[in-house]
């Protein structure tokens, strides 16, 4: 298989990252990744709060879905879902969409610097089942509605300014963004069955109100070079984006999405699949695939939302599976990071790193109790290598 590049670098909250905060450099990945030994060992036992962990990393529960966050008086919404970290002073702050319908929209919750929370607050109301998104280079946060023909909504994670619905970047059964500041796009996965994979080119970089959409166009094979054309219609009205382009490549329920240093990779949950896009080389192929991986023994089933490491791994949340968030190492390993018990009825949602990397966010949607209202938001903290 020809080697591609899955590059390392400093997870930080500056303007000068992509999505996920990273800036990576270079270590080799070639694709498709296999099961084999982590970088952290094996899991432990279940925890006081039902997550198994490699050993030296602790957990901690951040709010519960309809209970008051501990410490402010501000009641975290039902079904969390897609989230990110941004940098605040010393501390930070972590977003979470609520994927409801009606009623949606997205919390923070901010951090001192010793990881205390200090406040908690609304940044987006009255929209419909948002459900994963993307943090922007200017430090805003993407909020994408899982609904036909839905909009993608621009948010502030400080609280200071309104929230913008952005229709340039299309309406469709949006599910995931991720930014590229080197050409000035940004990535957008579709959430249908026959979805497709997206760019927004726009006018002016770090201004969302207008520009080009254009869809992904390749051919059938799981690898091979693909172009970009224009979307004609990007309203969706009264044909669908995702048929307005003969050619455009077809992908089975879009996912997450993330970017890093002239590669994008997004998840479909259909297949069960890690897609790998070369953007420099101009070529796809996969990073993951779990048809792939003999014996039946898939670590990695139920693939959903994905964020990077300091590292260079990929963290890939699962929708079900064994309620595991697993790692894709940079020398192609897929191996389970840490696995949420009791919980059969849920899915792992909104993994984000802190903005030093010291701390890895994510929430269980429906909890034990399998029902929006039983969301539980958690903080792993450890050792993640550098």
């Amino acid at each position: 298989m020809e080697r591609r590049s899955f590059l390392r670098g400093a997870v930080i909250g500056t303007s000068a990252a992509a999505f996920g905060g990273s800036l990576w450099g270079g270590a080799a990945h070639a694709a498709p990744a296999q099961p084999g030994a982590g970088p952290y060992g094996a899991l432990g036992a279940a925890d006081a709060n039902g997550i198994l962990l490699p050993a030296g990393f602790t957990s901690r529960v951040i709010a519960r879905s309809g209970q008051t966050v501990p410490g402010t008086s501000y009641t975290w919404h039902s079904a969390p879902d897609g989230g990110a970290c941004f940098a605040d002073g010393t501390g930070w702050i972590y977003v979470s969409n609520s994927e409801i319908n009606p009623g949606g929209g997205v919390s923070a919750v901010r951090f001192d610097a010793a990881g205390t929370v200090t406040g908690a607050y609304r940044i987006l109301s009255g929209t419909r089942q948002n459900c994963a998104g993307g943090r922007t280079p200017w430090n805003t946060w993407l909020s994408c509605e899982e609904v036909s023909r839905g909009y993608v909504y621009e948010t502030d994670p400080y609280g200071v300014n309104a929230a913008v619905r952005r229709p340039a970047l299309g309406q469709f059964r949006h599910e995931a963004a991720a930014a590229d500041p080197v050409r000035r796009a940004v990535y957008l996965t579709e959430d249908e069955t026959d979805g497709c994979f997206y760019r927004f080119l726009p006018t002016t970089w770090g201004d969302l109100s207008s520009g080009t959409l254009q869809v992904f166009k390749a051919g059938t094979a799981t690898s091979g070079t693909f172009t970009w054309q224009n979307v004609p219609d990007p309203d969706g009205s009264p044909t669908y984006t995702r048929n307005q382009v003969s050619g455009a490549k077809r992908f089975s329920g879009g996912e997450g999405c993330h970017y890093a240093d002239d590669t994008v990779w997004f998840t479909t949950k259909g297949d069960n699949r890690v897609w790998q896009v070369n953007l420099l080389a101009g070529t796809y192929e996969l990073a993951y695939d779990d048809s792939l991986v003999p014996g039946g023994a898939a670590p990695l089933t139920g693939v959903d939302n994905v964020t990077g490491a300091a590292s260079g791994d990929l963290y890939v949340a699962e929708d079900g599976g064994n309620m595991e968030i697993c790692l894709i190492t940079p020398d192609d390993v897929v191996t389970p990071f840490l696995r949420i018990s009791g919980q059969s009825g849920s899915e792992i949602t909104g993994p984000a790193f802190s903005p030093d990397g010291s701390r890895l966010y994510f929430s269980s949607q429906r909890g034990t109790t399998g029902s929006s209202s039983g969301g539980i938001t958690y903080e792993v903290t450890g050792p993640f290598r550098a």
